[in-house]
């Protein structure tokens, strides 16, 4: 089947209602590993049939990815359990045992669980106990506390796709065995690695946010996490430098401008790019820019304050790299802006 028609069909029924082989499975699986904007839309709100084995955008319909893998649980077991698969989940660098150690289900140790596992009321108080010494055991060290508590930030506070949660997973370890965590405080260096790991993907994210996300928003709290990204950046070699092309997804996304007004800035920052009047301004307030311009031409105005609130700089700012723009258009034979 071609890729027109799987998305006219995506964009006619959205909202049939997708199948799974297996009724009763304990734990959902994903297999989307979709982290990119989309390429029609700028949207990052990827969706999966399972049924077709395809990766869709839900905003616009693209199909992104066919044949996709599905990384779960083998689900073909002949025996009379009630739980089907017979393979485990791959280990996780988000978790602070990577996923590998056993644990004694509590779910096994209550009242009802017990008597219909054999087990006395004497034997269930005792293995309750093994219980709690078993989670406390795998918490003993120093370090397994910290990876502990790294790796729920990075889950509940990074907002970051599935296969960038593990690579922000992975810088921690990273940073954590060069020692530079030694000093300074877990949530920060954890901050930091979700930083740099959204950059690495060209999805970044700007500071003001990270720093709100993780309770860091205040003043001192901001400046400990740029000294901190700098650190980890420097240290693990995460030199990647953003440029103003890769916050137009996701600004344009913010301000709820169509799919031709991204396509309209993406042309003028290709036109106007290379000049070296760009130099030393700020990424995000010359997309920002971008993004007013493009809005203007495609005859879907925003409003500077509307703009500058997104992006984060003051209509000062704008209005100084909006003349910039104009100036660089005018030489190159195009019309400048009301």
């Amino acid at each position: 089947m071609d890729k027109e028609h799987t998305e006219s069909e995506h964009r006619e029924q959205p909202a049939r209602k997708r199948t799974s082989i297996g009724a009763g499975r304990p734990s959902q699986r994903r297999t989307v590993g979709q982290s990119q904007p989309c390429t029609v839309c700028g949207a990052t709100e990827w969706d999966e049939d399972q049924t077709r084995g395809e990766a869709y955008c839900a905003a616009c319909g693209n199909v992104a990815e066919t044949n996709i893998i599905d990384p779960g649980a083998e689900w073909t077991n002949y025996s009379d359990g009630v739980d089907r698969s017979r393979v485990g989940a791959p280990s996780r660098q988000s978790l602070s045992d990577k996923g590998l150690n056993t644990s004694i289900s509590r779910g096994d140790l209550t009242s009802a669980s017990a008597r219909r596992h054999g087990i006395k009321g004497r034997d269930a108080k005792d293995w309750r106990r093994r219980a709690i010494i078993d989670e406390r055991s795998k918490t003993r060290s120093s370090r397994a506390r910290n990876l502990t508590k790294a790796m729920q930030f990075i889950r509940d506070r990074g907002q970051l796709a599935p296969r960038l949660v593990e690579e922000a997973a992975v810088l921690y370890r990273k940073a954590a065995e060069m020692g530079i965590v030694t000093g300074r405080s877990i949530r920060g260096v954890a901050a930091a690695c979700v930083y740099l790991a959204a950059r690495e993907a060209s999805l970044p994210r700007k500071i003001e946010e990270v720093a709100l996300a993780f309770d860091m928003d205040s003043e001192s709290g901001t400046k400990e996490l740029k000294r901190t990204i700098r650190l980890v950046a420097r240290r693990l070699g995460r030199h990647h430098v953003t440029g103003p092309a890769e916050f137009l997804d996701v600004f344009h996304s913010k301000l709820g401008l169509p799919a031709p007004v991204l396509g309209e800035a993406n042309y003028l920052w290709g036109r106007v790019g290379e000049s070296m009047e760009w130099q030393g301004k700020k990424p995000a307030g010359v997309a920002g820019v971008m993004l007013y311009k493009a809005a203007q031409n495609r005859g879907h105005p925003r409003t500077q304050s509307e703009v500058c609130a997104v992006v984060g700089v003051s209509e000062v700012t704008l209005r100084g790299l909006l003349r910039i723009l104009d100036a660089l258009l005018a030489q190159l034979g195009e019309a400048p802006s009301n």
